[in-house]
């Protein structure tokens, strides 16, 4: 709490900045806040795996000197943030969920956490990740498995399950994720927080993931407004990435305050391929409804692309190959059973079936951007299941055998490299959060923020207040 008596751990990111330009509330309050919030739920749902508590209120002093002397560094200097554990961020160990890491501390800060940190962001941590953030739920042999708050029986999804469930409990305000294949989208759905994975490029990481042409850096949030405004820091090209791009926008959020007059989506409830729960189908489809009400034009059709798992199967099975083949005897035997079994499916593959799955990969990024041209977005369900059990890659009841088959929604975007955002949008009859995906075509970024904070802004997300481990029987 303030001295004025207002809760600082329930604050957004702009009503923190007004706040501590006010004077009626400081970044050190603030921080603090966010660290009694990780106090308080971090036990039952294994978020964060390192948390720099002196570190932290060491900045946020600094932070509150500048703000008391009107000389901000930026708008969320003094905000509260989280980094993925795959992420590199000096003075903080990188285990990246893997037992053949050490706890050494970086010395270096990886582009995001050295753009956030010099707007004056506040680094509280770092969130849990699968082992290299090679599936999407969160769990590895070195931290365990973060859990759902909604029932913290169940899996936040991954890749970035730590950041998703920090952003659900507003442990800190602004969390930082990766996605490859839905590692945003999957847990932002999962929890019911706000997830984008920005066009490819324009969010610059360094050291490179393991398949770097599908990875991309993205902000899970409560609220647009809070991505776009992590996105003005963190959304800016930087020289290490050979892959950067330039061009972003000059303001990420220039657009969210338009309506959607104009805005001509695609509806597909399926992808023509993919089977989805009735009652995710049923939601999703209430939302394309809302958004119609909010001006949008929605039509239902299908962008006419059979499923790409094979394809992106070939480029992630060899990034777990290659992950493999760098490691010896020893190290080896430390490794997720499960990525080494795509390893090892990946050993026999001849060059010319990457070469064609390469091949296969344009081909449906120069469908997809020719499907843009007639429809400003394309909308999907998220994930087509709902959150399962905790330590299981699928739902343990199911005849699934890897998380690409429930992952139908999140790949072939990130195979286009086009912008994509998970938006929550309901429950279902058990209380577990849905999410609907909005996908533009590449550089369509602010469209994308613009449908999605329109959308939350009409229908607000309902958000859990403690982590229940017990809702559900």
């Amino acid at each position: 709490m303030s001295d004025h008596g207002t809760d600082l751990g329930l604050m957004d990111a702009g009503q923190l900045a007004e706040l501590y330009a006010s004077g009626d509330a400081s970044p050190l309050e603030a921080t603090r806040a966010a660290l009694d919030r990780i106090d308080r739920f971090n036990d039952d749902v294994n978020a964060y795996v390192y948390v720099d508590r002196e570190g932290a209120e060491k900045a946020a002093t600094q932070s509150a000197r500048r703000w008391g002397q009107g000389a901000p560094l930026s708008p969320i200097d003094g905000v509260p943030v989280s980094m993925k554990d795959l992420t590199e961020v000096a003075g903080m160990p990188a285990r990246d969920g893997s037992a053949t890491t050490s706890d050494d501390l970086c010395e270096h800060d990886a582009p995001p956490a050295q753009k956030l940190r010099e707007a004056g962001a506040i680094l509280l941590g770092k969130t849990n990740t699968p082992e290299f953030g090679w599936k999407a739920v969160t769990d590895n042999r070195v931290f365990g498995a973060t859990c759902n708050p909604w029932d913290t029986r169940l899996t936040p999804g991954g890749s970035s399950g730590g950041a998703a469930v920090a952003a659900a409990l507003n442990m800190g305000v602004l969390h930082q994720g990766g996605d490859s294949g839905g590692s945003i989208r999957i847990p932002a759905a999962f929890t019911g927080v706000f997830g984008i994975k920005p066009t490819f490029g324009w969010t610059p990481q360094w050291p490179p993931a393991k398949m770097p042409t599908l990875s991309h850096i993205g902000p899970l949030t409560r609220h647009p407004r809070d991505a776009a405004r992590m996105l003005n820091v963190i959304g800016r090209y930087d020289f290490r990435d050979p892959y950067a791009q330039r061009g972003q926008p000059e303001d990420w959020g220039v657009d969210l305050d338009c309506d959607l007059r104009g805005l001509r989506i695609a509806y597909s409830s399926d992808l023509g391929y993919a089977k989805v729960d009735p009652q995710i189908a049923a939601r999703v489809k209430e939302a394309a409804e809302k958004l119609e009400d909010l001006g949008a034009e929605i039509v239902e059709i299908h962008p006419g692309f059979e499923s790409p798992v094979d394809t992106f199967r070939r480029l992630w099975f060899t990034a777990s190959l290659e992950v493999w083949n760098q490691c010896d005897e020893k190290t080896r035997k430390l490794l997720d059973p499960g990525l080494v079994r795509n390893a090892k499916k990946a050993e026999h593959w001849s060059a010319l079936a990457l070469f064609q799955a390469m091949d296969h990969r344009a081909k449906l990024t120069q469908q997809l951007e020719h499907f843009n041209q007639d429809y400003h977005l394309l909308m999907t369900p998220s994930v087509p299941i709902s959150p399962f059990e905790v330590n299981h890659e699928v739902p343990p009841d199911s005849d699934m055998t890897d998380w690409e088959e429930w992952a139908s929604f999140s790949y072939p975007f990130n195979l286009s490299q086009q912008p994509a955002a998970s938006i929550p949008c309901g429950f279902t009859d058990a209380g577990l959060p849905v999410g609907f995906q909005l996908a533009g075509g590449k550089f369509d970024d602010i469209r994308v923020l613009r449908a999605a904070n329109a959308y939350m802004d009409a229908h607000p997300a309902r958000l859990p207040t403690v982590p229940n481990p017990a809702q559900y029987s």
